[in-house]
């Protein structure tokens, strides 16, 4: 073996720790804050921003809350949320055909009270035949 060179493992310790530890230091203060950076839009922005800043944050705390009630499951929880979604699409579809059937429900009953008018037979006023 031959003779160690102490000076180049330490440059070579300096460099790595100052790569190591240097460049993460430099991200740090190059990156802005939050705050930083809202004040740099526009004001218009800012106002939508906080106007949304409540909603984001329920939406968050929502989430959080489904995924450690999910977590408690024995299921894996990319199971457990395809599950609720399909259970949300299908009340999601259930609402949107109530929907359509109470608006058919008004336009029918819209169109029996203008054909009762144009014959002359006197207006229903939602009083069925008692």
């Amino acid at each position: 073996m031959g003779k160690v060179n102490w000076w180049l493992w330490t440059k070579m310790l300096a460099a790595g720790g100052g790569v190591i530890w240097g460049g993460p230091a430099l991200v740090r203060y190059l990156q802005p804050t939050d705050e930083e950076l809202f004040q740099k839009y526009n004001p218009e922005l800012q106002k939508r921003s906080l106007e949304r800043r409540y909603e984001r944050e329920k939406e968050f705390d929502d989430f959080v809350v489904k995924l450690k009630e999910q977590a408690k499951s024995d299921k894996p929880i990319w199971i457990l949320q395809a599950e609720e979604e399909k259970a949300n699409a299908t009340n999601m579809a259930r609402q949107q055909k109530l929907a359509e059937s109470l608006r058919l429900a008004e336009e029918v009953k819209a169109r029996r009270e203008a054909m009762r008018k144009e014959t002359g037979l006197p207006v229903d006023s939602g009083k069925q035949g008692k």
